[in-house]
């Protein structure tokens, strides 16, 4: 143990000592402009062993202010000591670092300059060229030999006049770059600064000695790539620049340079620990005595805690802890998620008359990983993270920073938005991936209840994970000092917001010496203090991770490992990739996350889709992703398209189910048939009393019976209710639902009053009377030619193709439902999803593509059947395989359709093949474009995302059913469990479709090719372009249904008809990954079996 304390003090000393690397004298080249690293000689973005120049220590992100009433705003733009910088800057762009002219730093250098916005990336402001790799590096996707460079570097230079506020003298002051990417070389009035290249934290620098009265001149010069891109392989797009603020801020020349909070809670949960630990420093040339206090206010504005100090501190001195202030206080509100009840802190430093001011919000809560005396089914305690002595679930996403229209900056506003979003969706967590973000996010999440997993700027998934040197950077000493530098700035300067519940030491980057160091880094550091857990991905089960975070488990690991139980809280990193049209069985793996106290939520992959706003050279906009900019660019196409919202915040169809399965109130039937139902409060600290609960009685889709009551069930505790539902009485075609839900009563921050925080039905055990058969009066009439079939009757005018066995016209009323001849036929096929792709759908079943594209009827007969007429079709299938459709056609122009698929006598042949879709299609009017139907929605959905959606009574139309927010067309619109639809014109003339038991849907102003990537055939493929020999081998054969092409919503315009595709089935969606992963076998459709199904098409009128 002591000599594990040594090697903790050993790392700690080098952690400061890499942070805090000075410029000398010669450290800057006057031929160059650059900055040389002292111990290599070589420029700083090349040194492996420097991770920064003259660079301030990281420290907690935070503000001084004049006044007590300023400093209660923490608006730093109320501080008199704040400056920012953003706006428009001069700017120029150079392709290699060869190219930049001689003196560009010094201000009487004569150049002509660009313009640029701050902060924003240059690549999306149309210099340079954006990449997206997810895995490879950009530079070098195959083979990389770091530290190597490409000698052609790109750079972009920044230049800026500012002048130094009067009030300002005497005091120190920084230049604050919060985010910059990749190697930044800072310049004052021509003379060099420092170097940073973490790009994810903040860089700081004291430049008093820079400055000059009047306008001062910084130039910014930074290189795309340094050292440090080969810890930055991140799952984005590889853009550079300015991607947060630039500020100038002052501080008192001897005052506080950091403090460390402790606000715990005591063994009880009720009381509050607190402990302000500061560090103090004095540039100034004389001994200066300080009297440093501190204020605690709750949220009523009463001081709970205060005290006050003086203490001389020595010119020159920089004192870590150099005063600590302690407090018990007596019944706090904790914080967290539910109910984020902050304190607000003020530390004064005096100095004479002249006051500094500092704000900070305190949140009260504590984290820790005990054993519960539940037991798993290997007998063992159940492992658990609790949060204020509760072992909560996060329900979370991964969160890149994102913005269509400015790259990696992302605004406030934008911020705020997406959490309200969170909020509103029952999101509860995020894991910042794979980075920390900016200062504000935390805030934010501060206060509105966010749990966030900070994640160290660390990924070196390129290098992969064989602990060899020459393989991960994880084990190779070499790095250690920038492993452990970017762990350090995270730590510090988030360290005392109370939203951080776990530190996660990086993603995907092996794992190693290198982790092992930066995990006893953290432990120790959190020793004393708040002890979050610390976690890392790649470690899987070994001992430098306090949780297991794996990526992309399946609902059956889930169940398999909270039944049996674990050493540790398994807590999801990654998994339900949600990729396009995905996050197929959520619901499912939230059955078991709730049922075991061990799986404690996870991350879903991830919050919003990455697409980068374009138009057309028609004015039409559409997102670009990887493969689109440049020339043979490297490209992981559009696999950085995976969120729950669209590049423009809206919300993907599969919110919904991620709102169900994170809900907060579950529900289960005790006893249907007298209404009994439980309801269980999955909250941890929130009674149910402030909701209330709305319950409806639904016949047909339409309310009969409807009520509501507050339910006082405390968190974790459970109440059975009784709705009435006696004297339903049965009826043809009659279902009754229960529909329940739970909503807000009063408005709380980011979401109003009346809003639903949860969901539930049930279909109650009342079963309708059987419907008799169809009657028409009068009889029909059946002609027959060579080429078709025509049966007519003094309402209707039906006609079949031979050839194709389509319904090629059906006339009743004298409107015609089929558009251009394209009327009901067989239909297999979907337009590949993104995990359709990615299981090798479109190879492997590209039979049933063209079973339904090369349509020939093998028979074709017609009879009379009374005073109907019966027209049957077969149709010869691959493996010998056959689809009959029966069609029975009343004089009223009603149709009854009978389909039977048959696997044939062959059909052990077919036992390891699916069909994608059981169904038929045909055209209808554009006209014929109000949808109203009975069955799930109001979203899209699909047999395996359908929980959250309920059956229900819905209008729409066929143009609002189009997704458009999938950024590379694909399968959308679909809808299940449907028992009839209608599509009428704005008269109500139209075509009804009655189920015989239940169909699943889609009504698009579209038809399936349109969104099909393969027919898009003026549209490259997304070549990966990894090395010369990939550019040179684009291969369209090789590629046919296995890469997608580079389609874009702009690709897809509505045409002229409605397509109605009418299925027994569609196969699920999946999602667990997108890279392998099929939909389960319940949720596919086995060629190796018979289906029987069908429905009834009746001509509306108006």
């Amino acid at each position: 143990m002591d000599m594990l304390k040594f090697e903790i003090g050993l790392l700690t000393l080098m952690c400061v000592t890499f942070s805090q690397m000075r410029i000398h004298a010669a450290g800057g080249s006057e031929a160059t402009g650059t900055i040389m690293s002292q111990e290599s000689g070589l420029p700083s973005h090349l040194d492996v062993g420097c991770t920064g120049v003259n660079r301030v220590k990281a420290h907690s992100a935070f503000m001084v202010y004049d006044t007590r009433e300023k400093a209660l705003t923490r608006c730093y733009g109320n501080s008199p000591f704040y400056r920012p910088l953003n706006g428009v800057w001069d700017f120029l762009y150079f392709d290699s670092d060869r190219d930049i002219p001689a003196g560009i730093e010094k201000p009487e250098t004569d150049i002509e300059w660009n313009s640029i916005r701050v902060p924003g990336n240059w690549e999306v402001q149309g210099f340079g060229v954006p990449i997206y790799t997810n895995h490879g590096y950009e530079f070098k996707p195959k083979n990389p030999q770091p530290p190597t460079l490409p000698e052609a570097n790109p750079v972009g230079v920044y230049r800026r006049g500012f002048t130094v506020p009067e009030g300002w003298n005497g005091r120190d002051i920084f230049l604050h770059l919060a985010g910059a990417k990749s190697g930044m070389y800072v310049y004052v009035n021509g003379k060099p600064v420092g170097y940073s290249e973490d790009s994810k934290n903040p860089a700081e620098f004291r430049i008093n000695d820079y400055l000059k009265s009047g306008e001062n001149t910084l130039v910014l010069k930074i290189y795309r790539w340094s050292t440090g891109s080969y810890l930055e392989c991140q799952d984005f797009f590889r853009i550079s620049g300015i991607e947060r603020d630039v500020f100038l801020y002052s501080l008192p020349a001897a005052g506080v340079r950091d403090f460390r909070i402790l606000s715990n809670l005591d063994d009880t949960y009720r009381d509050g620990i607190f402990r302000l630990d500061l560090d103090l420093a004095n540039t100034s040339d004389s001994n200066r005595e300080l009297t440093i206090g501190y204020e605690l206010i709750d949220h009523a504005g009463r001081t709970v805690s205060k005290g006050e100090r003086n203490v001389e501190i020595a010119s020159g001195a920089e004192i870590n802890d150099a005063l600590s202030f302690e407090d018990n206080i007596k019944g706090v509100k904790a914080w967290s998620s539910e109910r984020p009840d902050l304190y607000r802190l003020l530390i004064t430093v005096r100095d004479g008359t002249d006051s500094d001011i500092i704000p900070f919000n305190v949140g009260f809560r504590r984290f820790e990983i005990k054993e519960l005396a539940e037991k798993s089914a290997d007998g063992r305690p159940y492992t658990v993270f609790m949060v204020n002595g509760k072992p909560v679930k996060m329900k979370g996403v991964n969160v890149h920073e994102h913005s269509e229209k400015t790259g990696h900056y992302v605004t406030e506003d934008e911020m705020r938005g997406d959490i309200e979003l969170m909020k509103r969706n029952n999101i509860n967590a995020v894991r910042l991936s794979h980075y920390p973000q900016d200062r504000r996010w935390y805030e934010l999440c501060d206060e509105y209840g966010i749990y966030v997993y900070d994640e160290a700027n660390i990924e070196s998934h390129g290098m992969y994970y064989n602990l060899r040197k020459g393989g991960t950077l994880g084990n190779n000493p070499d790095w250690l000092a920038k492993h452990l530098d970017r762990t350090a700035n995270m730590y510090e300067r988030n360290k005392n917001y109370p939203c951080v519940a776990i530190w996660s030491l990086g993603n995907e980057a092996g794992n190693g010496y290198n982790f092992y160091q930066t995990y006893l880094y953290i432990k120790e550091r959190e020793k004393g203090g708040m002890n979050r857990p610390v976690c890392y991905e790649r470690a899987q089960w070994e001992w430098n991770s306090d949780m297991y975070v794996p990526q992309y488990p399946d609902a059956a690991w889930l169940e398999e490992i909270g039944r049996a139980g674990s050493d540790r809280p398994v807590m999801p990193s990654e998994y339900s990739h949600a990729m396009g049209n995905s996050n197929g069985n959520l619901a499912l793996q939230w059955k078991s996350i709730n049922r075991y106290p061990n799986l404690q939520g996870g991350f879903i992959w991830d919050w919003i889709d990455q697409g980068l706003s374009q138009t057309d050279s028609e004015g039409r906009k559409f997102w670009a992703y990887g493969g689109d900019f440049g020339k043979d660019a490297p490209s992981d196409g559009n696999f950085n398209c995976n969120g729950i919202i669209a590049p423009d915040r809206t919300p993907h169809p599969a919110m919904t189910e991620v709102k169900y399965a994170y809900q907060n109130v579950g529900f289960e039937p005790v006893d249907p048939v007298a209404g009994k139902i439980r309801v269980d409060n999955r909250f941890y600290f929130t009674d149910l009393g402030k909701y209330r609960m709305v319950y409806e009685i639904m016949r047909d889709g339409k309310i009969i019976r409807k009520g509501s009551q507050r339910l006082d069930v405390a968190p974790q505790g459970s109440l059975i209710f009784t709705v009435p539902v006696g004297g339903l009485k049965r009826a043809i075609d009659t279902e009754y639902f229960l529909n329940l839900s739970v909503m807000t009563i009063e408005d709380e921050p980011l979401i109003p009053a009346g809003h639903v925080i949860a969901t539930e039905q049930f279909r109650l055990p009342v079963e309708p009377l059987a419907r008799k058969g169809h009657k028409s009066k009068g009889s029909v009439e059946i002609e027959e030619d060579a080429t078709s079939i025509r049966v007519n009757s003094k309402i209707a005018r039906l006609s079949f193709d031979r050839s194709a066995g389509c319904l090629s016209s059906y006339e009743a009323g004298g409107i015609e439902l089929v558009k251009d001849g394209f009327g009901l036929r067989p239909n297999f096929w979907r337009a590949p999803t993104d995990n359709d792709y990615g299981n090798g759908m479109p190879a492997r079943d590209h039979v049933w593509k063209l079973a339904g594209m090369e349509l020939k009827a093998e028979s074709v007969a017609a009879m009379r059947n009374g005073d109907n007429a019966e027209i049957i079709v077969v149709y010869a299938l691959p493996y010998g395989a056959r689809y009959e459709m029966a069609y029975t056609v009343y004089a009223d122009g009603v149709v009854h359709v009978g389909v039977d698929y048959d696997p044939g006598e062959k059909g052990d042949s077919l036992a390891n093949l699916t069909i994608p879709r059981l169904g038929t299609r045909m055209r209808l009017p554009k006209e014929m474009e109000c949808v109203t139907y009975f069955g799930r929605g109001p979203e899209e959905n699909y047999i395996d995302r359908n929980s959250g959606s309920h059956v229900g009574l819905y209008k729409t139309s066929a143009s609002a059913m189009y997704t458009k927010g999938y950024v590379r067309p694909q399968e959308n619109g679909h809808r299940t469990d449907t028992r009839w639809l209608r599509l009428s014109d704005g008269r109500g003339r139209g075509l009804e479709i009655r189920a015989d038991s239940l169909v699943g849907f889609n009504a698009l102003r579209n038809s399936v090719e349109d969104f099909d990537s393969e027919e898009a055939i003026g549209r490259p493929y997304q070549w990966n372009n990894f090395t010369p020999g990939e550019v040179a081998d684009h291969d369209e054969r090789k590629a046919k249904d296995r890469l997608r092409r580079q389609t874009h919503i702009n690709d897809v315009s509505p045409r002229d008809f409605v397509e109605l595709c009418i299925d027994m089935r569609q196969q699920g969606v999946a999602g667990y990954d997108s890279w392998g992963d099929r939909p389960l076998p319940e949720h596919t459709i086995p060629a190796n079996r018979r289906y029987k199904w069908g429905f009834t098409m009746i001509p509306l009128k108006d």
